[in-house]
């Protein structure tokens, strides 16, 4: 199968990344083809535009992430909002859709907001990404100042904090200072592909329950 992209017509084999160079215009002209399709997934940045097809294992770790994030949150007693799927841009400069996000410490800015206006309002203060196919680049979330990205690459979680303008690699997340998520996070791999996503999230706040 091959990759299509005209004025009329998207269609990306799964698993395809494309890049093109592009205007904001174009790339604005993309997004209103694409409409409220999840795939393919689309992003800007300096002068070139991204089109990536996701394979079917993205969904599913990307949830499996998601629902350790919720689960450690709820643990902790904390307040969060969550996004999935989310546009972030900035006009000219930049356009975004992380696999999912969380407002943690933020959450009051943006809660009961149908849309949020970026370059305004806070950035999330997490993201997750999943990267298969060396479509992510977590330098794409400089410009809007996320303090920490999580990227799911090869089987192993690794951490990204902001430090002033440049991202650097931690072995502990801010927001769980006390949790190893890393290793949280690959056990839960382990169960939910010997059994499945449920039985994982159920035994990791089994051992939660149990630590107090």
């Amino acid at each position: 199968m091959f990759a299509v992209v005209t004025p009329d017509t998207i269609h990306l084999p799964p698993g395809a990344v494309v890049r093109l160079p592009g205007s904001w215009q174009d790339y604005q002209a993309l997004n209103e083809q694409l409409g409220d399709r999840s795939s393919p997934r689309i992003k800007y940045r300096d002068g070139e535009i991204l089109l990536m097809a996701p394979l079917p294992e993205h969904g599913r770790k990307v949830s499996v992430i998601a629902d350790v994030v919720k689960v450690l949150l709820d643990y902790l007693g904390r307040e969060y909002e969550a996004f999935t799927p989310i546009t972030m841009e900035l006009p000219q400069k930049s356009g975004i859709e992380p696999d999912y996000c969380f407002y943690i410490e933020n959450w009051e800015a943006i809660a009961g907001k149908d849309r949020i206006n970026w370059g305004v309002d806070p950035s999330p203060d997490l993201v997750v990404e999943i990267d298969i196919t060396s479509y992510t680049d977590v330098n794409d979330y400089l410009p809007y100042q996320v303090p920490e990205v999580w990227l799911f690459r090869k089987n192993q979680l690794v951490i990204y904090r902001l430090q002033g303008d440049v991202y650097t690699v931690e072995t502990s997340s801010r927001y769980f200072p006390n949790i190893n998520v890393s290793e949280v996070v690959t056990e839960c791999f382990k169960i939910a592909y010997e059994r499945n996503t449920s039985a994982a999230i159920r035994e990791l706040r089994r051992k939660l329950v149990n630590k107090n």
